[in-house]
């Protein structure tokens, strides 16, 4: 009852990919994940950031005025500190920098792959609409012939039996079109799950000629075009640098650090601190650097920076691997289109023939040289050829699309 009155929405292309990208489930999730990567690259600068804590160390001294926890008693204490040279944190930083980068590269990636699903899903929904409006088409026209036959049959013109196979084969349009309809009805249902709208609802096709996409002339400057603008190729090469700063930031693990500290406290009378000391200064402060020099590091280190060194070798060999597969696949796929035309030259070429061949049976039935039936026979194989050339169409459309993904220019043709 639900899908019965489900909302219906008609877009075009343009518009699909528009709310494709912004709410979208996958691309949402992509995005969030980038702005969690902007989040651990302030994680990462915080230990170069001055941390100022203030609190109290109110003690009662009975003797020598001893330390809590390492601090003076004293009314009000307040301390800051922030690191001034630490290269194996700078490493950090900049790796988690990279590693924002790459982020922001995967989600421009997976837009990519959205997109591309958009089209893919709407030439599929779009390609249903037409060959149901084709066999909607076949069942009024079979449906006349119904008519015809039967009053061909009550004047005693045709057997009995003409009408029976008239019946059948509007039974079987009508089994076809049903078919089809809910072939229509699932293709726009799944455009809507992709484009982030309730469960149950449809988005339909709008109806137009849309200008065909450009693409590269050759394969030659697809390849080229691919190998320039692959965000894969780009993400794994962002991957690489950062692996590379973490390697650095290992083998910086023997190199002094230096913290920039200061503090401030307010002392009280009645700790005995005159009783024990010549002078005494309620009011006093501390600002300096502490120097950390490791003198021996353990194995486990060189052993993190040897590891991560591997991890980078494997990423080279993964890019080198993804840019052989990219023009192959580019290659692979610009043949596909080339195919993919003439193809639908072909389906063009099969339909202008048997529409001719319709005509000419009609003026041969209106001589009364060919039957009735023989002319609907005709018309049956019509709309098969429609179907065919809206195939062909739509092979040709998604091969396109799938040039420009690999080209890199798919969004900007769409948008």
């Amino acid at each position: 009852m639900c899908a019965c009155h489900a909302e219906v929405r008609t877009l075009t292309l343009h518009e699909a990919v528009d709310l494709a990208l912004k709410q979208n489930p996958d691309v949402v999730l992509a995005r969030l994940d980038e702005r969690k990567a902007e989040q651990a690259v302030r994680i990462a600068r915080d230990p170069f950031v001055p941390k100022v804590v203030a609190g109290s160390g109110l003690a009662y001294s009975s003797g020598f005025p001893m330390s809590i926890e390492g601090a003076t008693p004293s009314i009000v204490q307040a301390r800051a500190i922030a690191d001034v040279f630490n290269r194996p944190q700078s490493y950090r930083v900049a790796a988690a920098r990279e590693d924002r980068r790459g982020a922001a590269i995967d989600t421009l990636k997976r837009q990519d792959e959205i997109v591309c699903r958009t089209a893919e899903l709407f030439l599929d929904a779009e390609r249903a609409r037409k060959v149901a409006e084709a066999s909607r088409r076949e069942i009024e026209s079979l449906t006349s012939v119904l008519e015809t036959v039967r009053a061909r049959v009550a004047e005693g013109r045709e057997l009995p039996i003409e009408a029976r196979k008239a019946e059948l084969n509007v039974a079987r349009a009508k089994y076809r079109a049903g078919a089809l309809e809910a072939g229509q009805e699932t293709a726009e249902t799944s455009l809507a799950a992709l484009l982030g709208f309730e469960p149950g609802e449809r988005v339909r096709p709008a109806a137009g000629e849309r200008p065909p996409a450009a693409v590269p002339p050759t394969a030659d400057a697809a390849v080229d075009a691919a190998l320039s603008a692959s965000k894969e190729v780009r993400s794994l090469e962002s991957k690489l640098l950062a692996k590379g700063l973490e390697v650095r930031s290992q083998r910086a693990g023997r190199l002094p650090s230096l913290d920039l500290v200061a503090q401030y406290a307010l002392l009280a009378k009645y700790n005995n601190y005159e009783k024990f000391f010549r002078t005494f200064q309620r009011n006093n402060g501390q600002l300096g650097i502490s120097v950390q020099i490791p003198l021996w590091n353990s194995p486990g280190f060189a052993a993190a920076a040897s590891q991560a060194e591997i991890e980078a070798a494997q990423l080279r060999t993964q890019i080198r691997s993804t840019r052989n597969r990219i023009a192959a696949d580019t290659r692979r796929a610009y043949g596909d289109m080339q195919q993919a035309e003439a193809g639908l030259e072909v389906a063009r070429l099969d339909l202008d023939v048997t529409r001719e061949q319709v005509s000419v049976l009609l003026a041969q039935m209106q001589e009364g040289r060919v039957t009735l039936s023989q002319v609907e026979g005709t018309r049956v194989a019509e709309t098969d050829k429609w179907i065919a050339l809206y195939d062909a169409s739509a092979t040709l459309e998604k091969a396109r699309l799938a040039v420009l993904r690999l080209a890199g220019g798919l969004e900007a043709a769409l948008r």
